[in-house]
């Protein structure tokens, strides 16, 4: 893969592990994964009251016999305008159990479909003199990733004025962790040459990398 600096020259290049961007594309096992990693975010605090929650209704609106009206007990019977909610939802947990395994196996998958459809760069310093957004768009347009779909900006340590000048681009998202997720979606990723080593230990072959290998950056990741 190339390695290119931040106005898209090529500085060099850097070999890819093969167990981690020739790994299988189990599509079925990233839907699951990505399934359940937005089904963990949702809050479930939606609520609905039944009729026996709501307020009122507690004398039988008019008698059984006799008036020639269709016969009620309630005036807060889920058919009554203002009455219960029948089957609504209540609060819940959406969150389900994934097995770590699968993560990762899902995580391979997404990253080796994203470097073989052309969405990674990795760029041998990122990095800015004081924030500004047209500096950073001007480095995501020379490494051609400026396209209008959604970017990943990998740090592979803190960096404030990289963070603030992209933090005004709304299609574009900044992280220095390792990748956790699955979902990328139509997402581009750009980030440090210090990126497969940390890829390769969130993926479960952090061995033999070393302390720079692992503390360097990549996450893939699509919006939620």
């Amino acid at each position: 893969m190339d390695l290119r600096d931040q106005g898209g020259k090529k500085a060099g290049s850097r070999e890819l592990p093969a167990e981690l961007f020739e790994a299988p594309v189990n599509v079925g096992l990233m839907h699951q994964v990505v399934v359940a990693g937005l089904a963990a975010i949702r809050r479930g605090t939606h609520s609905t009251k039944t009729r026996g929650e709501v307020r009122g209704g507690g004398k039988k609106p008019w008698r059984q016999k006799g008036t020639g009206r269709a016969r009620h007990g309630s005036i807060r019977s889920p058919i009554w305008m203002g009455g219960g909610v029948a089957h609504g939802p209540k609060p819940r947990d959406y969150s389900t159990r994934v097995n770590k395994k699968m993560k990762r196996a899902a995580l391979r998958g997404a990253l080796t479909d994203a470097a073989q459809s052309g969405k990674l760069a990795a760029v041998s310093s990122l990095s800015f003199e004081a924030p500004s957004t047209k500096e950073a768009v001007s480095a995501l347009e020379a490494l051609e990733i400026n396209d209008g779909n959604r970017t990943l900006v990998v740090l592979h340590e803190p960096n404030r004025e990289t963070e603030l000048s992209y933090r005004n681009l709304p299609h574009v998202r900044r992280d220095r962790r390792r990748p956790r997720r699955v979902h990328l979606g139509r997402t581009r990723h750009s980030g440090g040459q210090g990126a497969v080593g940390a890829s390769s230990a969130s993926c479960g072959f952090g061995e033999g990398l070393g302390r720079a290998g692992r503390r360097g950056i990549a996450r893939a990741r699509g919006s939620a």
